[in-house]
């Protein structure tokens, strides 16, 4: 079976543009530069500078902060880690199990998941199980077949079957916990929570159960990501791009051992974790109390429920850069925008909803950095745009020269951050640019929107949604969602139009008497 690293790095060799691409980019960008008049670079006032450039240092400073910190993390502080965590593992290996998650999943991927599933379980230092969570009567069937082709007649690694109605992953993941906690586990035994569409190497155990003895606080761990894009040219270069910022951002978050979040792809997790009552009531039955909205449970994102309940308790959680999973990638839509507006919406909003509770915690309890980083992620919506919005105002009410300006500094800027993602990719596409400016302008725009409408939550392949209300009060109808989003916005453009003083100042009228 090709490894993983295999299989990705063929992939990026594929996908990637040759050198003469890329120098083709930076001649054309120069050539563009030079095209432009010189009154061009002379027509934008010192204030339209002045509001954008605080806004840009504080914004690509932070974006610096977070990329040294990641070479610091993956340079130096991460191997000291990886031979301590290495060496817990020569004596009494702890039992490991592997809870895997399938619903509406094609049988191929399912064959492919599990094999690699129970190859990492044979492979694992100790003894394993694999609990198999699924809905329907043929991949149960499928599952014992491939796990008797694999596994064989041994003692090692056991399976357990969890069979339940298809009611969301929710429940899945809380069904396969209970299984787990029937076996009562070890105080160093772990869980990998596995994806159905996602395979992991083969030393997945090996390489990760032993950081869980090295501090009794960590209590759980995710890894780096590679994808498999069953789409056209886009979506494999945009996901390429989503999983190297990815990797970046969390080597940087790692550093502070408090990820800002437990993907559901693959995260492993202390077994006395998962089978704390608390924990499986807080995955499987999460909800907010919205000021305007009311109460409403929540539909996605489970990862960020077990998050937010290790956030809470004070545990640790970890990023390790060296074991990569690959994930099977199926666009929900062939449109390019029609999918990723599907996808931002479930990401953002899963993202937005256990934001404000995080917040709440107060950096003194889980540490300035990563609280800061979780108002970041508030803030970075509305500062995000302010450079569009100042080149929009600036090209109408000022000189049109300011789009021709913009563009080449988007150029620019974006082709250096792309550059900045060979720390974390051996290679990066000369298409990276434009995408980095697609996920900032429409990522930013689907945030604000999902802000005001955080109790609309919807899969991308369960095509479940949450119920809906009919009768709710005017505050948390529709129409207030939109009344609040479109003041929001008159507000953030005011702003912007009033710091580049390009709003007309009403002269004081003399009254005389």
């Amino acid at each position: 079976m090709t490894s993983i690293k295999e299989s990705a790095g063929n992939g990026s060799t594929r996908l990637s543009e040759s050198v003469g691409a890329h120098i083709l980019y930076v001649v054309a960008v120069a050539a563009y530069a030079a095209a432009l008049p010189a009154e061009a670079y002379g027509s934008v006032s010192k204030g339209i500078i002045g509001t954008i450039g605080v806004l840009a240092l504080w914004r690509y400073g932070w974006g610096a902060l977070h990329f040294v910190r990641a070479l610091i993390f993956r340079g130096f502080v991460f191997p000291r880690q990886r031979k301590a965590a290495d060496a817990t593992l020569k004596q009494n290996p702890p039992h490991a199990y592997l809870l895997v998650t399938t619903f509406r999943i094609d049988s191929v991927v399912t064959m492919r998941v599990y094999r690699a599933a129970f190859e990492a379980a044979l492979a694992a230092p100790g003894t394993a199980t694999v609990v198999a969570s699924v809905v329907e009567a043929g991949d149960q069937r499928l599952i014992k077949a491939l796990f008797k082709a694999v596994c064989g007649e041994q003692d090692k690694v056991d399976l357990i079957m969890v069979r339940i109605a298809g009611t969301g992953k929710r429940d899945a993941l809380a069904y396969g916990f209970r299984a787990i906690a029937r076996r009562t586990p070890g105080e160093d035994d772990v869980v990998a929570v596995i994806d159905g569409d996602s395979i992991v190497p083969r030393d997945l155990v090996h390489k990760c159960a032993g950081f869980f003895r090295l501090d009794p606080q960590v209590g759980a761990l995710t890894t780096d990501e590679m994808s498999e894009v069953r789409g056209s040219r886009i979506f494999q270069e945009w996901y390429a791009l989503r999983f190297a910022q990815r990797h970046t951002l969390m080597s940087s978050v790692g550093l502070a051992e408090r990820v800002l979040t437990l993907t559901g792809r693959m995260a492993m997790f202390r077994a006395t974790i998962v089978c704390n009552p608390e924990f499986i009531r807080q995955v499987e039955l999460d909800y907010v109390d919205h000021w305007r909205l009311g109460r409403f449970k929540f539909l996605t994102g489970d990862d960020k429920s077990s998050w937010f309940w290790l956030l809470r308790n004070g545990y640790k959680m970890l990023y390790v850069p060296d074991v990569v999973v690959l994930t099977v990638e199926d666009p929900p839509s062939e449109n390019f925008v029609s999918a990723a507006a599907m996808l931002m919406v479930r990401w953002f909003g899963n993202m937005l909803r256990t934001n404000s509770r995080a917040l709440a915690l107060g950096p003194g309890r889980i540490r300035f950095f990563t609280w800061w980083a979780i108002l970041d992620q508030r803030m970075s919506m509305w500062t995000s745009l302010v450079g569009f919005m100042a080149a929009l105002i600036a090209g109408i009410f000022i000189s049109p020269y300011a789009f021709l300006l913009y563009a080449l500094w988007i150029l620019s800027s974006r082709y250096v951050l792309t550059l900045s993602l060979l720390a974390s990719r051996p290679r990066v596409s000369v298409f990276y640019p434009f995408l980095l400016y697609f996920n900032q302008i429409f990522g930013s725009f689907v945030k604000v929107h999902v802000t005001f409408r955080l109790d609309r939550q919807k899969w991308t392949r369960q095509k479940t949604t949450a119920a809906k209300v009919e009768k709710r009060p005017l505050i948390a109808s529709n129409f207030m969602s939109a009344y609040m989003h479109s003041i929001a916005l008159a507000a953030f453009v005011t702003i912007i139009a009033w710091g580049m003083d390009v709003l007309p100042t009403p002269r004081p009228t003399l009254f005389l008497p």
